[in-house]
């Protein structure tokens, strides 16, 4: 999902929640990521009578630290999506590296 609109009708279709993301920009090298839009769709959703237990909302794309994973909490944010980093620990170091990533974020 890229929009409040969208968001808004997931959770009118009865769908459980949404992922925000521009799927790394690969498709659309313009769109936001999700941490940009999670404020509007928040907001809507609410908007919309939705309450957070109700709907959930996940944000993938724009996590890059694990101050990162607070503000997307703080958002609204049900949960969130590390891709990059996942990808750039595992190439480069392997096992070690998806371990150090954990503890960097965990930091």
């Amino acid at each position: 999902v890229q929009c409040s609109e969208d968001a808004v009708m997931a959770y009118q279709a009865g769908l459980a929640g949404c992922v925000l993301s521009n799927h790394g920009g690969r498709q659309l090298d313009t769109c936001r990521s999700g941490i940009e839009v999670l404020p509007e769709v928040m907001d809507a959703l609410k908007a919309a009578g939705c309450k957070k237990e109700e709907f959930s909302v996940f944000v993938d794309g724009g996590i890059r630290r694990g101050g990162d994973i607070f503000k997307a909490i703080a958002l609204g944010a049900s949960g969130i999506g590390v891709g990059r980093p996942v990808l750039y620990s595992l190439a480069s170091y392997g096992e070690k590296g998806i371990v150090r990533m954990v503890h960097m974020l965990q930091d």
